[in-house]
């Protein structure tokens, strides 16, 4: 398992060098260069050479792209011309709600989706499996900002069951440890303001799960429809085995790889799609910082963003391949 894990991280540098290229050519090829992009359109020439200067833009590139990668290295992202702030401060702030919120909508998708998709194809052509296309089809469908404002409108502020907006009840007496509300309740037992927490994740995790939950499902269905059909699985059945053995061990384990690659890359797309549901919800994380960003053109954060994601989607492919050889022994041979 260790040699795995060395193997697949040694594997990624490659992937981060690249991104780390695209990035200081992008960042190069802005409208007017960086200078520009820091001081505005309206900016002298005077002001521009002095600020080409002072970031060591007049440099050869190759001593520029080496000093962004040693930046890189360092976690230092540059300033962000929103707050004046480090980027990196900034994001140590605010992606704790993003992780969290992500987390928790990617919680719902599997513990619903996966069991919903094995039960659909178990019954095929059942009211349960055409409950589940039926409704797997309207969950990719729906644009998840308009979900969002549907369920803001019904379950907070006609029925008042959930928060409309926040991460927590302003004025609740709550010690932050880590950043993540539910989890700092649990962790200083204050449940009161872990519930309070919680209760505000519901309705914008339920928006940014309908897509992962419609798509985890399609795909355990189809998976499990395909298994059901091999050869070992009707001689596993023939022989007598139990039903709970011939599921476990011989279904579910292999419907399962293809769904692991998919939970891999929609966790990552759930981090970088988090924008509209935050902001709907002032949910106060990552995808409302990005947003102004974007407005005021706010590139030091939008770098730190793209790195940000890169980084997630590294780590979130070394957990999938952990979980390959945990499912599939073979691979760790390979």
């Amino acid at each position: 398992m260790l040699r795995l894990v060395v193997r697949r991280l040694l594997q990624l540098i490659p992937t981060l060098l690249g991104l780390s290229v695209l990035l200081f050519a992008w960042v190069r090829l802005l409208p007017g260069g960086p200078a520009a992009a820091i001081l505005g359109e309206r900016a002298t020439a005077a002001d521009k050479a002095q600020i080409e200067k002072a970031l060591g833009l007049d440099q050869p590139l190759w001593v520029q792209y080496w000093r962004f990668l040693e930046r890189l290295g360092q976690l230092d992202l540059g300033t962000s011309t929103q707050t004046g702030q480090p980027v990196w401060d900034e994001f140590t702030r605010a992606f704790p709600a993003t992780v969290e919120l992500g987390i928790t909508a990617m919680v719902i998708a599997v513990a619903v989706g996966i069991p919903l998709g094995y039960f659909a194809a178990r019954r095929r052509g059942g009211w349960l499996d055409v409950t589940a296309v039926s409704g797997s089809l309207v969950g990719i469908c729906i644009p998840v900002f308009f979900l969002a404002y549907i369920l803001k409108a019904v379950f907070a502020v006609e029925l008042g069951w959930f928060p409309s907006y926040g991460r927590q009840t302003t004025g609740i007496d709550a010690t932050e440890v880590t950043g993540f509300y539910v989890l700092d309740g649990l962790l200083t037992g204050e449940f009161d303001a872990s519930w309070d927490a919680l209760r505000h994740l519901v309705l914008p995790a339920l928006a940014l799960a309908s897509i992962p939950l419609a798509i985890i499902t399609r795909m355990t269905r189809a998976s499990v429809l395909e298994v059901l059909g091999e050869d070992y699985v009707r001689t596993a059945e023939s022989k007598g085995l139990k039903q709970s053995v011939v599921r476990g061990r011989h279904v579910m384990r292999n419907a399962l790889l293809p769904v692991v690659t998919a939970i891999g890359l929609l966790t990552g797309g759930l981090l970088s799609g988090a924008v509209l549901t935050e902001s709907v919800f002032a949910f106060g994380g990552i995808g409302s910082f990005i947003k102004t960003g974007i407005d005021q053109r706010d590139y030091p954060v939008l770098v730190g963003f793209i790195m940000f994601i890169a980084l997630a989607y590294v780590i979130i492919n070394l957990l999938v391949d952990l979980a390959y050889s945990l499912i599939d022994p073979r691979v760790r041979v390979h």
